[in-house]
């Protein structure tokens, strides 16, 4: 498999708690892969030290064939990889379309800027209407949609979901999972965390479930989906 994400025996720690324990994960060009587990099974902090948000205590993660562990978050970001936050954490006293801007920082082109931004407004016609709306007046659902087009404006190679449906409509999650569906057709590879089994293993390639900071678990969406171990555990079935 050709790897765009090569996570190799990742640890990481906060002081004495070992939150991630010598992970192995890859992900190819243009796949999604999700990763499934429990509160405190390590999906967030995994996703925080691929941003440089936070150091492994052990391993390497190799992007492209590149070491990036020791890289800044705007390194990181520049390299192709952006995170749409869990909790959406948008500048709530900026307009839709500033905090859109705020994603394309490392931009310099402005036409390519308005190129990416009339993309992200294609995608999500809602936020065009809301464009000169307050983040914070947004519903959680139109919040949703502008974390992960903020996330887009700097065109990712590989794009870290987390938890984009936490909170949101039966509705909003099927229209999140169509909007993954349009993100990969377009040859984004994604690294999905989330809460929402169901919806996670049917958008995905492939998934991996972490338990207790390790790899419990790997396979396809659909053979996970049929797994009565993950049925019990994590489908309520």
């Amino acid at each position: 498999m050709t790897k765009l994400l090569d996570i190799q025996g990742m640890c990481v720690a906060y002081g004495p708690i070992e939150a991630v324990r010598g992970i192995d994960l890859e992900i190819a060009p243009g796949e999604v892969v999700a990763l499934v587990g429990s509160n405190g099974a390590g999906k967030s902090t995994t996703l925080k030290a691929i941003m440089g948000l936070q150091q492994p205590s052990a391993g390497q993660i190799l992007f492209d064939d590149k070491q990036i562990d020791a890289l800044s978050t705007a390194e990181i970001v520049a390299r192709g990889i952006t995170l749409s936050p869990e909790g959406r954490r948008v500048f709530p006293k900026m307009s839709t379309h500033e905090n859109l801007l705020a994603g394309a920082f490392l931009q310099r082109d402005k036409s390519d800027s308005q190129q990416t931004i009339d993309g992200v407004y294609a995608r999500f016609p809602r936020l065009y209407e809301r464009r000169t709306q307050l983040a914070g007046s947004l519903s959680g659902g139109e919040q949703q949609m502008l974390a992960i087009g903020r996330a887009l404006m700097a065109k990712p190679r590989l794009l870290l979901l987390d938890e984009p449906t936490l909170g949101l409509a039966p509705l909003m999650v099927k229209e999140i999972a169509r909007t993954i569906d349009s993100i990969r057709a377009e040859g984004v590879s994604i690294l999905l965390v989330e809460q929402n089994a169901n919806m996670a293993l049917r958008a995905c390639n492939r998934a991996v479930v972490m338990e207790n900071g390790s790899i419990a678990m790997s396979g396809t969406g659909q053979e996970l989906l049929h797994d009565e171990h993950i049925r019990k555990l994590y489908l309520g079935l």
